[in-house]
């Protein structure tokens, strides 16, 4: 009973010394999270009783971001995507599939940076501007290249372009994955 008293204790006292950057990345994972899960799930099931579920799933990689959260709430977020596209039939609309990604990317980022952040830092606004620039350049990029890739499949009128968008995405993701490894060697 110590213990339980001692960790709430301890609670009490990291939630009186939290600084206002990590909390406002911490706002930033909840809030990208939270619009990644409502785009992804169909309208039927956020407005029933699954909404409270979807924003606990959304709070608790704000929360946890150094534990599973981030991964359970970016598997929930496709899981919804699946149900509402194979399940409730809704078509796949390029606008969503890139909104549903940037949320789960700026979750993803975000989680990253407020892990290496105590939660009573001091943090220069800089910092948060040169990451969140880093990241908007990976989605602008990313972007571009999804839509370019789109538009290769819709090229090949007969359904072919679809084989060769996808032989050509393998083909960028290995090559972006063996330039990492090359320049994690070379250090």
């Amino acid at each position: 009973m110590d213990s339980v008293a001692g960790r709430i204790r301890a609670l009490g006292t990291a939630a009186g010394r939290i600084a206002l950057t990590p909390l406002l990345v911490r706002s930033g994972i909840f809030l990208s999270s939270l619009v990644g899960l409502l785009l992804a799930y169909p309208a039927e099931v956020v407005a029933g009783q699954a909404l409270g579920a979807l924003v606990l799933v959304a709070a608790l990689p704000a929360v946890a971001p150094r534990r599973f959260w981030p991964t359970f709430a970016a598997l929930v977020t496709v899981g919804g995507w699946l149900l509402a596209t194979d399940g409730y039939g809704r078509p796949i609309a390029l606008w969503r599939l890139m909104a549903v990604a940037v949320a789960l990317y700026l979750t993803h980022t975000l989680c990253a940076l407020v892990a290496v952040l105590p939660y009573d830092a001091v943090v220069d606004p800089d910092l948060v501007v040169r990451w969140l620039t880093r990241a908007a350049g990976v989605l602008l990029a990313t972007s571009v290249l999804g839509v370019l890739l789109l538009e290769l499949a819709r090229a090949g009128g007969d359904g072919t372009g679809r084989q060769a968008v996808t032989i050509v995405g393998l083909s960028i993701a290995l090559g972006l994955t063996g330039l990492l490894a090359w320049l994690l060697r070379r250090r």
